[in-house]
């Protein structure tokens, strides 16, 4: 097994910067059929795809193309144009699967020099997936994955969605994956600044495809994504409005301009420092709780803290911590999983961590990815009032108020979604105290379509209250935006 790199530190010699740029083009690129182009909006290009080449993706070192009967999941999953381990965990089980787009399919990678994704045999990151169906809308869905995912971890929870109402499909693996994803990047901060570096590549690029695959522009780019997806779509309308037309932000990670808190880094550590002694029970534990409230968990969460504990905050914490701040814990890599706060003499323990006491250069690695809530096009955000990963209150709560702050709040809207969680599969483990967020997504996406169609402004900003007695089956098929509010 090969070592692992140098440990990364600011005061260590850097490592060789690993984001290629645009401009480093290119290898020769392979020509596969396509369906013949069409202009006029959702005509059917056909499902031949013998007559002409392929459009090359500007900027791709190396692609690969197929015309497939099936562009969504019902088809993709047999065929291996998708890996179902990228979007593991992020739908509930029973989310209906759309059928019948066929099109065209184009993965491939920009130049790079990490390699932690290996999708498609390729030991390669900045890997990327265009869909191009035949029955085209005239729009383009832009997304980079959640979490550390590769780039088809979006295909059931948006992907599917949107290839069947006619929209191209691009996304991207953001240029490093996985847990140790903190090792690409010379300093602190790049490794994640390059996650916004990529969304913008792509987007230039799959907007020049799909202006040669269909013979014209696209009308319309949106911008999408949940959790470190949605964080994306807020960086792009802020830094690249030029590009888009709007976007809808799932639970986007909130990073600040100047480094400022709150983030991860501020409400991670008292959840591993506090969360044992809750979970012990005894004397302790009701303090512990009003510690985990007053760190941000919504009251009422408690039913999901021993799956975050477990599944999500340690590794999170740590990994993000390793990203922003290396010289924590010294030689040791990304801390030590499930350490006991407050060990005298002990090694650095990620529970014990202070942001506030760390040194400004921290904070200048977080700048790096900052937010500013100056948004350039309409933005929709949603968020779950149960989200046990990324609390509203320290996160998209901030994040409405930065951009009112910012002058923006015409541009902006904002739905707080009574018991929406962070991880939508964990509403089958808790159907009657969860429900899924994937239906509201849909709702803000189609209003911000009226919304830059027809000038039909979505309502205003508003906790979305969960409807009395409404079952499972219900909640999964529809989520409105107007009705009651909280």
């Amino acid at each position: 097994m090969p070592a692992p790199p140098r440990k990364r530190a600011s005061s260590a010699a850097p490592r060789p910067y690993r984001l290629a740029t645009v401009a480093a083009v290119t290898a020769a690129l392979l020509s596969y059929p396509m369906p013949s182009g069409a202009a006029a909006q959702q005509q059917d290009t056909g499902r031949d795809c013998a007559r002409t080449n392929v459009p090359r993706v500007p900027g791709a070192e190396h692609q690969k193309a197929a015309c497939l009967e099936e562009l969504t999941t019902a088809g993709t999953v047999a065929s291996g144009h998708t890996d179902p381990a990228d979007w593991a965990g992020l739908t509930p089980e029973k989310l209906p699967t759309p059928s019948g787009v066929p099109g065209l399919q184009i993965d491939g990678y920009f130049p790079d020099t990490s390699a932690t994704n290996t999708n498609n045999g390729w030991a390669h990151d900045a890997q990327f997936v265009l869909r191009l169906p035949a029955r085209w809308n005239g729009g383009l869905v832009v997304s980079g994955a959640p979490g550390n995912r590769e780039q088809y971890a979006n295909d059931r929870a948006i992907g599917d969605w949107a290839l069947k109402r006619g929209y191209a499909f691009a996304a991207t693996d953001k240029g490093n994956t996985g847990a140790a994803f903190h090792r690409d990047g010379r300093t602190p901060g790049d490794a994640l600044a390059e996650w916004n570096q990529r969304v913008t590549q792509l987007t230039r690029a799959a907007r020049a495809t799909v202006a040669r695959h269909y013979r014209r522009p696209p009308a319309r780019t949106l911008a999408t994504g949940m959790s470190n997806g949605g964080y994306l779509v807020r960086w792009q309308l802020e830094n690249h409005p030029e590009l888009y037309d709007g976007g809808v932000d799932w639970e986007g990670t909130l990073w600040r301009a100047g480094g400022e808190p709150p983030s991860l880094l501020t409400f991670l550590p008292p959840a591993l420092r506090h969360y044992p002694a809750y979970e012990k029970g005894g004397p302790g534990a009701e303090k512990a709780r009003k510690a985990m409230h007053d760190a941000g968990f919504p009251r009422g969460s408690e039913f999901l803290w021993p799956y975050f504990y477990k599944n999500y905050w340690d590794l999170t914490q740590r990994v993000y911590r390793e990203e922003m701040d290396p010289g924590f814990d010294g030689a040791t890599e990304a801390g030590s999983p499930f350490c006991a706060p407050g060990v005298p003499d002990g090694p650095p323990c990620d529970a014990d961590y202070d942001y506030g006491e760390r040194p400004a250069e921290v904070r200048d690695a977080v700048a790096k990815a900052g937010l500013t809530g100056r948004i350039g096009k309409p933005l929709i955000t949603l968020h779950g009032t149960l989200d046990t990963l990324l609390p509203i209150g320290e996160d998209s709560d901030v994040y409405a108020r930065m951009v009112r702050d910012a002058g923006r709040g015409g541009l902006f809207r904002y739905y707080r979604v009574e018991d929406g969680n962070h991880v939508d599969s964990l509403v089958d483990a808790f159907p009657d105290r969860l429900r899924p967020l994937t239906p509201c997504h849909r709702s803000a996406f189609t209003a911000l379509e009226r919304w830059l169609g027809d000038g039909r402004v979505p309502p205003r900003s508003h906790t979305v209250a969960r409807p009395e007695k409404a079952s499972q089956s219900e909640l999964l098929r529809s989520c409105p935006l107007t009705g009651a509010n909280r």
